[in-house]
């Protein structure tokens, strides 16, 4: 790993939603002169709204029936949408390459039974009373071992290479956001380091909203958003309950890309997005003066002067203790003391917020804009949010939208 550092060119995208499926459905949706109204269900979780997923075949990307009676959804978002990277790069069924290529997933936990849950619950109740015998019964019928082991996060990553057939090595990251920005970053470095590490890697996450597991453990933290659907900077400061934090609208999505080194990419002909300068991630700021020096810090290191600079904002709408939402656009206000004008758009508006698919989500629709060459129209009519219609060659992706870090990525254009 020792050498000359490549540069690393995102060659496919792989991004399923409450949108639809595929990258140049998303664009469809997102880039004309106003965006499309975001998809929301407000029903189901009463009285939380959720982006669910769009209906899709994922017999599409997963053709074995066993192979998907076999996976809970947040691993079918994550195989469907790593299907659609490859398909999209030009290398699905080609055996050499899949055999190289490593992989790099972000995912959390898996879902859990609620059934079993509430009989466990049910039968811990009784026992209190002392009727021990139902409780053993209910850990005996309920609790299987493969009931755990279904849920590892390790199993997007297998299930990718048991239904794509990429066979390098692989690696999982979990713990929300920053984890699919670590990802990235494992991944960016590997494929920078060339030939020794890899030159060709497949990264990205996945995450079901529709779970109402998921969204307790959420509440119980005060973070979700109730009542009706706002845009991302439209949730600032209120909630529909005290105290007055904001609020997640969480969505379904999977998110992944194919990363690599332009020698790599050259050889076989392929038709780069854009590429990756830099990654950095740190822990949480403990206020927004912390965050703009090490956004300025970032950008100074890779040259970004004085203009507008579109921005794909990760934040989630929700403040809480640590303001992470309020935190994030006080520090992009300061780059304006330094003549860099943020032109921002928060996909959570659209897409919802994805825990560990955020981030890689927010990569690759930097990436489509720098292909396209045009960024998106505001996402919201808050005034954060303003219209760009100058040709777009440097996008800044960040990730701060919960609690446990703060991630900067920025991608540029490349000559055609």
């Amino acid at each position: 790993m020792n050498g000359a550092r490549s540069e690393v060119w995102v060659t496919g995208i792989g991004l399923v939603s409450s949108l639809g499926t595929g990258a140049e459905q998303h664009w469809a949706r997102l880039s004309g002169a106003s965006a499309s109204r975001p998809v929301v269900d407000a029903h189901m979780f009463r009285p939380y709204p959720v982006h669910l997923l769009a209906e899709i075949d994922f017999t599409a990307q997963i053709p074995k029936r066993s192979d998907l009676r076999q996976m809970e959804d947040w691993q079918r978002i994550g195989v469907f949408a790593a299907g659609l990277a490859l398909d999209d790069a030009g290398i699905k069924g080609d055996m050499d390459i899949l055999g190289r290529m490593h992989i790099v997933a972000a995912a959390g936990n898996g879902e859990r039974h609620p059934r079993a849950d509430a009989a466990v619950l049910e039968a811990v109740s009784g026992a209190a009373n002392g009727q021990a015998e139902g409780l053993n019964a209910a850990l005996v019928q309920e609790l299987r071992p493969t009931l755990y082991l279904g849920q590892q996060s390790q199993l997007l990553a297998g299930n990718i290479c048991i239904v794509h057939h990429v066979t390098g090595a692989s690696r999982t990251y979990k713990g929300e956001e920053i984890a699919g920005a670590q990802a990235v970053q494992d991944a960016v470095r590997r494929t920078a380091a060339g030939a020794g590490a890899g030159e060709i890697f497949l990264v990205g996450g996945a995450c079901n909203a529709a779970r109402w597991d998921q969204l307790l453990i959420l509440e119980l933290g005060e973070r979700l958003w109730r009542g009706c659907h706002r845009p991302v900077w439209e949730r600032r400061g209120d909630s529909g309950r005290p105290p007055l934090h904001g609020g997640m609208i969480m969505g379904s999505m999977g998110a992944f890309l194919v990363l690599e080194t332009p020698a790599h990419a050259q050889r076989r002909g392929a038709e780069p997005y854009a590429r990756i300068a830099g990654i950095g991630i740190a822990p949480a700021s403990a206020d927004a003066g912390g965050m703009a020096a090490r956004l300025r810090g970032f950008l100074h290191g890779f040259g970004v002067g004085p203009g507008r600079l579109p921005v794909i904002s990760g934040a989630s709408g929700f403040d809480g203790p640590a303001a992470c939402t309020a935190r994030e656009l006080a520090a992009l206000d300061v780059l304006e003391t330094n003549s860099i004008s943020p032109v921002i758009r928060a996909h959570g508006s659209f897409l919802g917020h994805g825990l560990e698919a955020h981030f890689p989500a927010g990569l690759a629709l930097a990436a489509l804009a720098l292909r396209h060459r045009r960024f998106y129209a505001p996402f919201d009519a808050s005034g954060v949010e303003r219209a760009h219609d100058d040709p777009v060659s440097k996008v800044l992706v960040t990730a701060t939208g919960n609690l446990s870090g703060e991630a900067l990525a920025l991608l540029t254009a490349l000559e055609a």
